[in-house]
């Protein structure tokens, strides 16, 4: 058994799932629109760039979950999923999780995104885990920070590691499947480096290092 390791935005995914969770808050009304979308659209853009400050995107992001209660906000999630994410998952993503499922791969998605924004995702793609930026919870609810290491960059690795020391698995005969260029310190890392739909910087890479360059949209 080998792990199958997803990237979810823009992978699984047509689209940018934390970039529109920031979208639907400003349709909403539950955010200022002047002052978060702006914002908002600047952090996608520095994420795009390879240049974002994850502290600062994260202290941004997370502090719309700390300003409400927990059943107001997983009723916007249910609503949020359902209209503006399940119209985004892609039917050749769905074939490829199966297809490794039939394989008898561990699925795993590994994403940046905070966990309440993918936990409803990674649900709806039947895989069987997923480990996603943290965000803290008290008695109270959201405190608007992170709990550990987010899962970003070699971020991604330092989670995934922190996993595997609990786990039976380990990396021999890995696949990851990824978009991003943020994600090459992992891509690196796996015995099968796969993009899908790749940025540009990605696919440079990909056709450096004859590496599979794959389209999930097409």
């Amino acid at each position: 058994m080998a792990l199958a390791i997803f990237d979810l935005d823009n992978t699984l995914i047509a689209g940018d799932s934390d970039h529109a969770w920031g979208e639907y808050l400003v349709e909403q009304g539950i955010v200022d629109e002047k002052i978060y979308k702006d914002s908002n659209d600047k952090f996608l853009k520095d994420y795009q760039n390879g240049n974002l400050n994850i502290e600062e995107y994260l202290a941004f992001a997370l502090q719309p979950l700390a300003k409400h209660p927990i059943k107001d906000l997983h009723n916007w999630r249910q609503d949020f999923f359902e209209r503006k994410i399940q119209p985004l998952i892609l039917p050749k993503a769905l074939e490829l999780i199966a297809h490794h499922r039939t394989q008898g791969d561990f699925l795993l998605i590994i994403t940046a995104t905070n966990r309440f924004v993918t936990e409803l995702i990674a649900q709806a793609l039947e895989v069987d885990h997923l480990i996603a930026t943290e965000p803290e919870q008290n008695e109270q609810g959201y405190t608007g920070r992170v709990s550990g290491t987010p899962s970003y960059k070699e971020g991604k690795i330092v989670r995934l590691n922190e996993w595997l020391s609990e786990q039976e698995y380990d990396m021999e005969g890995a696949y990851f499947y990824s978009d991003s260029h943020n994600d090459l310190p992992l891509l690196k890392l796996v015995e099968y480096p796969i993009a899908i739909d790749p940025d540009d910087t990605l696919r440079k890479y990909c056709e450096t290092h004859h590496w599979p360059i794959r389209s999930l949209r097409i």
